[in-house]
């Protein structure tokens, strides 16, 4: 990571952003000591929750063993393998046997969201997650994740938007916490015009971040062109400067 431009970002986003979290990233790698090992946790664990400590400065590389939720595992690309009567899962359950979530009115509708779904192989054994200010020379992210929230989410939709003619240059697909800060905005980079990704709307990942919070995640190929166009952007207007007043 080119420490100016991580510099840059950062003097930028509190001049605009004043009080805002920093964002985290990811990247993977085949390199084992690239941060501190995840420990593997015991029974299921979103892996959202995972993460709280990353937002607080934490730097953790993540194998597969250390995800405690298929979805998880599934949803950052080191496993193709759904759980045994997922279709029942998202819906109606099975009674007596298995409690549905009711995300989906039909099995029928979940099979052909699952057979929809963009699925990919994660490219090394290992993903590292880190707080922008803690990128060092050697590590390049592939997406930006901000916990933020809609005051925050209304410059970045808008920034998001600054240099696009497309309608949606924010998307903000069906699926799990997780697939909507990984999954997706990771497959994002390999678009043309790759877009940002509006996220954690999933009911069962909501309790493992503060209320009032969604995120926004960026394949880093848009992100830079979103740090170019601040400073020319609405952001210097009396229109952010009223919003800015609330952050």
């Amino acid at each position: 990571m080119d420490q100016a431009r991580k510099q840059k970002f950062i003097e930028l986003w509190k001049r605009y952003f004043p009080g805002a979290e920093l964002p985290i990233c990811f990247y993977y790698t085949t390199e084992p000591d690239s941060a501190e090992h995840a420990q593997q946790v015991q029974g299921w664990h979103c892996f959202v929750a995972q993460l709280a400590a990353v937002r607080k400065g934490k730097s953790y590389r993540f194998a597969e063993a250390a995800i405690g939720c298929p979805g998880g595992k599934r949803y950052l690309g080191f496993t193709s393998e759904i759980m045994p009567n997922f279709r029942y899962f998202l819906s109606c359950g099975i009674e007596g046997k298995l409690e549905g979530e009711r995300y989906k009115k039909t099995p029928e509708l979940v099979d052909e969201i699952v057979n929809n779904s963009p699925t990919y192989t994660a490219p090394a054994p290992y993903i590292v997650f880190k707080r922008w200010d803690l990128l060092e020379i050697s590590e390049e992210p592939e997406v930006v994740i901000f916990f933020a929230p809609p005051d925050v989410l209304s410059g970045l939709y808008t920034l998001a938007g600054f240099d696009e003619a497309e309608l949606e240059a924010v998307a903000a697909p069906f699926g799990a916490g997780c697939a909507s800060i990984v999954a997706y905005p990771y497959l994002e980079k390999d678009r043309e015009r790759p877009r940002a990704i509006l996220g954690m709307f999933d009911v069962s990942a909501r309790p493992c971040v503060p209320p009032q919070t969604l995120t926004f995640s960026v394949p880093m190929q848009k992100f830079n062109r979103m740090i170019d166009n601040m400073e020319q952007s609405f952001l210097t207007t009396h229109s952010w400067e009223k919003v800015k007043k609330r952050l």
